[in-house]
């Protein structure tokens, strides 16, 4: 028996514009911008060979049936290891599941690197990537999560595609910043996704916005742009609109995740307390954390 590990950190998309027209899939994905944090998924894999290839699928010790993004990339690897296999995986989450955190990506791609190596399969960390990036956009679950995912930091993604392939800038001064955020609940991708009047409001500001902080990545620029996109798409629950309210009148900078029923911030560090006891008066009860930004992309472990 073999085993492998391997971890990515959680990510906060602000804004975005969805590039899925090409019909090579390592080419379509997402323009966007967003951060990195430390909260994310460690994944272990044990393989061993066996009559027929199978596999087991467990999130935090629970047997799952419903990991559709991991078994797609379960069936892309195993169909490149050239004997069957048995694998067990095991998913850690440091991050809610369909909160806008990239769980899916995250998990898809852990996934991959790990099985990878466990399977000594050869490929480069890239190329396995590639795997879990197809994988999200064939499940339809994300666009540039994998990609993020690799990079780590808080950056922007000015050219849609799969790590390797997509191109992106990275804020060079990420440990100045900290991330605060709270979340409450899921919200699928999946279906956001395929609404078509929400894809046109997605992609009548994305874009624009993308063009815009390219010229000038800084933290306050984009919370101003995540908000602006935020109030435009237009999904935000009435709780979320509420508690915005209330930052507002405390003039602490607050915006959703795409998509998820979450709420964040990226300031200095600085800014950071004062910021996080704002949004624990605006939602008291529900935990509100203040991390770093995690500026190292995936890795094995």
């Amino acid at each position: 028996m073999r085993e492998a590990s391997a971890f990515a950190p959680g990510h906060i998309t602000g804004f975005f514009q969805i590039c899925d027209q090409a019909e090579d899939p390592l080419r379509k994905g997402s323009r966007g911008c967003g951060a990195s944090i430390p909260e994310g998924v460690h994944t272990r894999v044990s393989v061993e060979p066996f009559e027929e290839s199978s596999y087991i699928i467990r999130i935090d010790g629970r047997t799952t049936n419903e990991a559709i993004v991991s078994e797609n990339v379960l069936d892309k690897m195993l169909g490149r290891a050239g004997q069957p296999y048995r694998v067990v995986v095991e998913h850690e989450l440091g991050i809610p599941l369909g909160a806008g955190f990239g769980s899916s990506g995250v998990g898809a791609l852990t996934l991959a690197l790990a099985l990878n190596d466990a399977l000594e399969l050869g490929l480069s960390p890239v190329e396995a990537s590639w795997v879990a990036h197809v994988a999200e956009i064939e499940c339809r679950t994300g666009l540039g999560t994998v990609f993020a995912a690799m990079e780590g930091g808080f950056g922007v993604l000015y050219e849609p595609g799969a790590p390797g392939i997509g191109r992106a800038i990275k804020y060079d001064r990420s440990e100045d910043l900290s991330v605060v955020y709270v979340h409450f609940g899921p919200i699928a991708t999946s279906e956001a996704l395929s609404k078509k009047d929400l894809r046109r409001r997605i992609n009548e500001l994305g874009g624009r916005f993308v063009d815009e902080i390219m010229n000038d990545l800084n933290p306050r620029s984009f919370m101003e742009l995540s908000r602006w996109f935020t109030e435009h798409v237009g999904i935000m629950t009435p709780r979320l609109r509420h508690i915005l309210g209330e930052m507002d009148e405390a003039g602490a900078p607050c915006t959703m995740a795409m998509f998820g029923e979450a709420l964040f911030s990226l300031v200095t560090r600085e800014e950071a307390n004062g910021v996080a006891e704002a949004l624990r008066d605006a939602a008291p009860g529900h935990r509100v954390r203040v991390t770093p930004v995690e500026d190292v992309g995936a890795r094995l472990i």
